[in-house]
């Protein structure tokens, strides 16, 4: 073994050779339980963050450890097309060049979302590789594959065929940039400087006025009507009377209706059902016409009048000039509110009512609540399964229309009359009119459609395969909470009607990796991490111990030392191994213990493991590495190794034998997490038959003598304290002297001021558990805490006293 570990190097060639070796490869097996993780695709629209390197290393950790328990393991990777963000991503290249996806047209601008494409997909599966993920590579699977497409299109066919998925004109979230309706959970709010304007609005008898005000002057001539609360006493003597809107003209009604805010401007609202959901809901409620003055390009349309093709900032300009000259206008005044933006391009959205596609949620929903409920999956921790379970009760019709320049066509052909056919491939004839004339829908598929067939599209559905048969349903996914909704619900009411199974039964949601100072990692602002660069520096497996250290149920923020942590692991590792290699000189594996801190190591790896294995059943990955570390570092290394050194060097053959046993445990027990270093020391152990990757995960022995140093272990850290020394006899007396090498003579410190302090603390600890606000309050595992602390101040005493 080289004298230092250099993860540079080794980590790719390990990558190559598990993978050329077929390692990854999971194939139909009917003699072996499967395990599988459909990972949830990245997006293409850049390189993988942080947060994908954290997902990335839990769910290998778990897939790593079910293949060495013998399950054959489906770890499966691929991409996602990702339609209006990858859209924007290529735009926003495309506006460095001076261009735009109009100065390239439409063939032009698909192919150059595909060449985009290419270039990232290939990216992605680099970047999956370099973090250490087993997945099998030759199921590289992507969202635009032909056969994928196919599959999208008869989940389409089906619902249709349903009567679940229905066109109808909506009022939507529409980006003006991108020309295309968003989900309310692609929109995102930011406080803007607006101006309130205060607008009389005449009665058309004649006798007064009533004031609105609005921050949207150019909507003004899509007014369709005025509303005042119900219990307004300013204006019940004003609901069922005439006004007039400013600018055009039109006569419209004074309307009562509940939702109107009494303590917003003037407590009148201007109802404009064509630009504000809510007047749109009260329009629909009062049977009020739905008038549209902004076209989709967010410019003033020809309904405008002489306004037509103004931006509606020039358009407020007019319509303020206007109301000046006609007296209307009373005031001004600076009002600071939230408006919704594009949550990729940062355009404001414009409500628009359009006619659009629409999946009712009413049927699909009910399994998949059922199946949420009856704890057929669950999401860990139990605050997001709570959370998935309210937002799918929650969850509107789904909008899966897009009218974005590249994507999943709709399979729907229309004649001449407007008459629709649903279908993968073109009809003979309209099926209402029977015209031959037929046309394809320019409408795309929401590319969730997408996401929630990845499950079940990437082994081969709708095909029956044996693919299907041997790892559908899967077992587990890991994912951010903000991806609950747009993800993981709609693979699993997917999942349950077109396979008639949940396509999961555990969702691990992990924190959100904020930066080192706090708030979301931006490459603008400076404070973003690549998990390459991380890698290049500290490399894999130390990313992902550090990764893992920090995971936890609440959003984190990055901690690099928690990298170097694992570097050093890695490296005390390497030296250790090195240690016992050289020392035993090619001794076979066996484990026939003769001394205490041989039994007393065999018992700590029996019960780290029992503690890991119960860890990672929890998905509490923080603590799992912490375990780990306590083992290797302080257990195997600074305690056992030690101890044995002497042992090993004098060639005696047991310690030898059983020394390199127990280093063949410790590497089994830590190749989940960080198993590049470990591959490599376990290629230099003497005769062996396989790889760590597939080796067969152990036993877990006897821990009965796991505490069989404590006395040791306890007195060293009173030495190390307070210089002074417990009696200790027979191999207690010689593990501390190999272990924490006192100089000659030593041992005689200040026993009574060691005494002094230990009785003092043992009466604190012994208030706090006499206090039942404290023991009843408290968090169990801070109660337990101050509990072993208290007995360890009384065993310390003991022995000082003795």
């Amino acid at each position: 073994m080289e004298s230092l570990y250099k993860p540079e190097g080794v980590e790719e060639r390990w990558q190559r050779t598990w993978e050329t070796e077929g390692h990854y490869n999971a194939d139909p097996d009917p003699s072996r339980k499967s395990f599988v993780i459909a990972h949830p695709p990245p997006n293409v629209t850049g390189d993988l963050h942080m947060g994908h390197a954290l997902q990335l290393s839990l769910a290998d950790t778990i897939v790593r450890t079910r293949r060495m328990q013998g399950y054959n393991t489906l770890f499966q990777p691929g991409f996602d097309h990702a339609g209006i963000s990858t859209q924007n991503a290529v735009e926003k290249h495309l506006a460095k060049e001076g261009k735009t996806r109009q100065d390239l047209g439409r063939e032009a601008f698909e192919a150059r979302v595909w060449e985009w494409l290419r270039e990232y997909g290939g990216k992605i599966m680099l970047q999956f590789r370099r973090i250490g993920a087993s997945m099998d590579y030759r199921r590289e699977r992507f969202t635009m594959d032909e056969a994928y497409v196919r599959a999208v299109m008869r989940f389409f066919v089906h619902l249709y065929g349903k009567g679940w998925i229905y066109r109808a004109n909506r009022i939507i979230n529409w980006c003006p940039f991108h020309q295309t309706a968003l989900s309310d959970l692609e929109v995102a709010h930011v406080e803007v400087d607006d101006a309130l304007n205060y607008v009389r609005y005449p009665l058309a008898d004649g006798d007064g006025h009533i004031t609105i005000a609005t921050v949207r002057p150019a909507t003004i001539l899509a007014d369709v009507a005025v509303a005042v609360h119900p219990e307004d006493e300013r204006y019940r003597h004003l609901v069922g009377r005439e006004v007039i809107v400013p600018v055009v003209g039109r006569r419209v009604p004074v309307i009562a209706d509940g939702r109107v805010e009494r303590d917003f401007g003037t407590g009148a609202l201007k109802v404009t059902p064509g630009h504000d959901p809510l007047d749109y809901e009260i329009g629909r409620d009062h049977g009020l016409p739905e008038l549209t003055v902004v076209g989709p390009d967010g410019r003033m349309n020809k309904e405008a009048g002489e306004l037509a093709g103004l931006t509606q900032k020039e358009a407020d300009a007019r319509v303020l000039e206007w109301l000046k000259e006609h007296g209307q206008l009373e005031k001004r005044e600076s009002y600071r509110h939230t408006v919704a933006v594009c949550d990729r391009c940062k355009s404001r959205i414009e409500p628009r009512i359009s006619l659009q596609w629409w999946c009712s949620m009413d049927e699909l929903r009910r399994p998949a609540l059922e199946a949420l409920r009856s704890g057929r999956v669950r999401y860990h921790p139990e605050s997001q399964h709570r959370f998935a379970i309210q937002s799918l009760e929650e969850a509107p019709d789904w909008n899966i229309s897009r009218q974005i320049w590249w994507g999943h066509q709709l399979p729907v052909w229309e004649c001449p009359d407007g008459h629709i056919t649903v279908a993968e491939t073109e009809p003979e004839a309209c099926v209402e009119c029977g015209s031959h004339e037929l046309t394809r829908s320019t409408d795309v598929l929401d590319t969730w459609f997408s996401s929630a067939l990845w499950p079940f599209a990437t082994l081969g559905w709708p095909e029956d395969t044996e693919d299907l048969r041997t790892f559908y349903p899967g077992d587990l996914n890991t994912t951010a909470r903000d991806i609950i909704r747009l993800w993981e619900n709609r693979m699993i009411f997917s999942g349950l009607e077109m396979m008639g199974d949940v396509p999961f039964h555990d969702v691990v949601i992990h924190s959100t990796v904020h930066a080192a100072g706090g708030g979301r990692m931006s490459k603008s602002l400076g404070t973003g991490m690549n998990p390459l660069a991380a890698i290049e520096t500290y490399g894999a497996d130390a990313t992902r111990y550090g990764l893992m250290k920090m995971a936890s149920s609440q959003d984190v923020r990055f901690s690099e030392g928690a990298i170097e942590e694992g570097r050093k692991l890695a490296n005390k590792l390497w030296n250790v191994a090195r240690l016992i290699l050289q020392a035993s000189e090619g001794a076979a594996p066996a484990e026939r213990p003769r001394t205490l801190e041989e039994r007393w190591i065999l018992a700590r790896l029996a019960q780290t493991q029992r503690e890991v294995e119960r860890l990672l059943g929890e998905f509490d990955f923080s603590h799992m590495v912490d375990e780990l570390y306590h083992l290797t570092f302080d257990d195997f290394c600074d305690w056992y190794a030690e101890a044995v050194k002497e042992r090993l060097y004098e060639g005696d053959e047991d310690a030898r034998a059983t020394a390199v046993a127990a280093l063949e445990r410790l590497l089994k027990l830590l190749h989940p997490a960080m198993p590049h270093v470990t591959e490599e020391i376990w290629s230099n152990l003497p005769a062996r038959e396989s790889r760590l990757i597939v080796a067969p995960w152990p036993e877990a022995g006897d821990e009965t003598e796991a505490g069989a140093l404590t006395a040791v272990q306890e007195a060293a850290v009173m030495f190390r304290r307070s210089g002074v020394l417990p009696k200790l006899e027979g191999e207690e007396r010689r593990i501390f002297v190999a272990v924490v090498k006192p100089a000659e003579g030593s041992g005689d410190g200040n026993a009574a001021a060691e005494i002094e302090r230990l009785q003092k603390e043992i009466s604190r600890a012994e208030g706090m558990l006499a206090n039942d606000r404290f023991t009843q309050n408290a968090p169990a595992d801070v109660v337990e805490a101050e509990r072993e602390k208290l007995a360890r101040y009384r065993r310390e005493l003991d022995a000082i006293s003795s």
